[in-house]
């Protein structure tokens, strides 16, 4: 990797309902950048821009902007699960939204972060990625932008008080219903602090195919596969 990529969503989390929506519009045959799409999708020019910028980072869109198979395997009216209702749907996403790597906060959270610090806070994070990147000489590193990236992971990944009393989540992140970060605040340093965890739980949840199809979208095997690869590799099943 010899870049970061901690913005383009305009600072919305992706919604429960926004891919869908996006597909939608997509295989309607329009284009995120004509002039109309803020009345077709319903939603303000912000919007749009992430809603396009989700659709890449999870894998619904490729970088020409066409609907990928997985897209129209999940998404479409007659597809396995249009309005992501299954939680395997959205452990599918989780793993799309790691390994491709399009946000670069969730690769470098789930597979390194998570090794240094059982437990994080936001300043955890900058300093975490100033320091790669100083390693790894990227200089265009704005702290601004690297905390206002976490924020939005946060709400992707977890529920808010708001959220809860919200009947219909319609302002949810997506990734909310994986319970995959723990939240904890607590006194540090005379200050109250939020501390983030992603615990080693066992996961019997996640159902086998789901796991299948992650371990042979890795790909790094010939006729075996190494359990200790599964376990401990960056983006196979074990980090992410």
């Amino acid at each position: 990797m010899n870049d970061f990529k901690f913005s383009g969503h305009d600072t919305f989390h992706c919604r429960h309902l926004w891919l869908k929506k996006g597909y939608d519009f997509i295989n309607s045959g329009n284009k995120f950048s004509q002039d109309d799409a803020v009345v077709i999708l319903g939603v303000g020019k912000n919007m749009v821009s992430a809603i396009n910028f989700w659709m890449r980072a999870f894998g619904i869109i490729d970088k020409e902007g066409l609907l990928t198979e997985l897209a129209k395997y999940l998404l479409d009216d007659k597809g396995k699960d249009p309005y992501i209702e299954d939680e395997a749907t959205l452990w599918l996403l989780h793993y799309q939204l790691v390994t491709l790597n399009i946000s670069s906060s969730y690769n470098l959270i789930f597979n390194e972060l998570r090794r240094e610090k059982i437990e994080f806070t936001k300043d955890n994070f900058r300093i975490f990625i100033l320091r790669k990147g100083n390693e790894l000489n990227i200089s265009n590193l704005n702290s601004n932008t690297i905390d206002t990236d976490f924020e939005v992971m946060s709400k992707m990944y977890i529920r808010t008080d708001a959220h809860s009393k919200d009947k219909e989540d319609t302002f949810s992140g997506i990734l909310t219903e994986l319970d995959v970060i723990q939240v904890e605040k607590r006194e540090y340093n005379k200050k109250m602090e939020t501390f983030y965890a992603i615990l080693n739980n066992e996961r019997s949840e996640i159902p086998d195919e789901i796991l299948f199809y992650a371990m042979l979208d890795f790909g790094r095997f010939d006729k075996s596969i190494s359990l200790s690869s599964v376990e401990y590799e960056d983006n196979n099943i074990g980090r992410v």
